[in-house]
């Protein structure tokens, strides 16, 4: 199975914000290493003691602080031997318990003018290390200075830091997956129009160019190279025309003067090859009509009704004199912009074909969206409607024809942006109709 084709959302969403994950985690560790000095380093109290010591404090009715032995409060003291604590209200009455440093006794009654400290004494084993928190007891608001079991802050504040970044992480991941499908489309804008562009060029609309002026700088280079390209193509097919063109026009003059020669031969043998020579000079000015669908560019009104009708009365002589006969039907008033000239051959080579391949009834058709010519012969096989439009392919190999007429035939009608097709007409015969999308 192939492969579709690679997008840029996958490169421009999902790498970019594995780098960013990865810079926020370097950058959020070293900053707050930097911040916490993590070289100094050292133990602190665990702030997880206040909250376990302000549930613990009662007041009486005297309005003292009393300390109510709980659960809490005695795990909190079998993990941490020396635990010892102060805590206070706002109107300075305390409790203690433990053995409170007498480094601190000179903040007892003024800690309610403290709310948050983390205090380290210089060397382990750190016995004056103490936090000091301000807590919602059930004695009201309390302020608790106390020691006990010592964590590694750094460590902590490390991880926490590192915590935050995931939802920033995901923050970010968020507007990445929202906002770079339409950057990409805004960038790649250009890239579309050009697309859009290189969709018109075809081998009957040369000398286009892809714009460079709205792509990205990044892309420029291709869109130069497809130009070159173009430029090449457009240089070798112009070279095959003025080949083709040449190669025509030197041929009219001998094959004319060959003409002459053998219409005025007397040998019977010399005369013969009359037909030959009528086919070698059909097949040159059909070649030159190929090179004047380049050259001829006119622009006219075509009302295909008068076209039918003027090339039925121009081809009816040459269709009594072989017994045939021909029918101008009008099923719809169809007209298009153009070249009438060249409309009007295609109009002659088809009829000119149904002749030649055995049809003795024509009905040239105009209809809503084009015309039509059929004809009662003995039709075209399936597999070949395709290849007649091949050059110099030919239905019987002993035909007359030069095999250039429907190619001369799809070309024209292409060139007014219309298609040519072949159908199996009701009584056995061939259809070949023509349609126009633009009027």
């Amino acid at each position: 199975m192939k492969r579709g084709s690679p997008s840029l959302k996958r490169p421009l969403i999902v790498k970019p914000l594995i780098f960013q994950l990865a810079t926020l985690l370097i950058a959020c560790t070293f900053f707050m290493a930097l911040a916490l000095r993590m070289d100094s380093g050292g133990l602190y109290t665990d702030e997880a003691i206040t909250p376990v010591i302000a549930r613990a404090i009662v007041r009486g009715e005297d309005e003292n602080l009393s300390i109510r032995e709980t659960p809490e409060l005695a795990e909190l003291r079998e993990k941490s031997p020396d635990l010892w604590f102060v805590a206070e209200d706002d109107a300075g009455r305390n409790v203690t318990a433990g053995a409170v440093p007498s480094q601190y006794a000179s903040l007892l009654g003024r800690l309610s003018d403290l709310s948050y400290a983390h205090l380290r004494d210089r060397s382990p084993p750190y016995r004056l290390s103490a936090v000091i928190r301000r807590e919602v007891a059930p004695a009201g608001h309390l302020t608790i200075l106390g020691h006990g079991k010592l964590t590694g802050v750094s460590l902590v504040v490390l991880l926490a830091s590192n915590f935050i970044v995931i939802p920033i992480f995901l923050a970010l991941a968020l507007v990445s997956l929202l906002v770079t499908p339409w950057i990409v489309r805004q960038a790649l804008a250009g890239v579309s129009r050009i697309a859009q562009e290189a969709e018109q060029i075809d081998a009957n609309r040369r000398g286009r160019r892809l714009s460079e002026e709205h792509v990205p700088t990044e892309i420029a280079p291709l869109v130069r190279a497809v130009n070159d390209a173009l430029r090449r193509l457009d240089e070798g097919y112009e070279q095959q025309r003025r080949f083709i063109a040449s190669a025509a026009h030197e041929l009219r003059t001998p094959i004319a003067i060959l003409q002459l020669k053998v219409d005025t031969a007397v040998e019977p043998a010399t005369r013969k090859l009359s037909g030959d020579v009528a086919r070698l000079s059909n097949l040159a000015e059909q070649m030159l009509d190929i090179q004047r669908l380049d050259a001829d560019r006119s622009d006219e009104s075509v009302d295909l009704v008068v076209l039918a009708r003027r090339v039925a009365a121009d081809i009816a002589p040459l269709l009594i004199a072989s017994e045939r006969t021909i029918e101008v039907q009008i099923e719809g008033a169809s007209s298009l912009r153009g070249d009438a000239g060249a409309i009007e051959r295609v109009m002659t080579n088809l009829v000119q074909n149904t002749i030649e391949h055995g049809g003795c009834h024509v009905v040239l058709r105009v209809t809503e969206t084009g015309f039509e010519v059929e004809d009662d012969g003995p039709g075209i096989p399936l597999e070949e409607r395709e290849r007649v439009f091949e050059p110099f392919h030919r239905l019987r190999p002993r035909s007359t024809g030069s095999g250039l007429g429907l190619k001369l035939v799809q070309q024209i009608i292409e060139r007014h942006d219309g298609r040519v097709s072949i159908l199996s007409a009701h009584g056995g015969g061939t259809i070949v109709r023509a349609e126009f999308g633009s009027r």
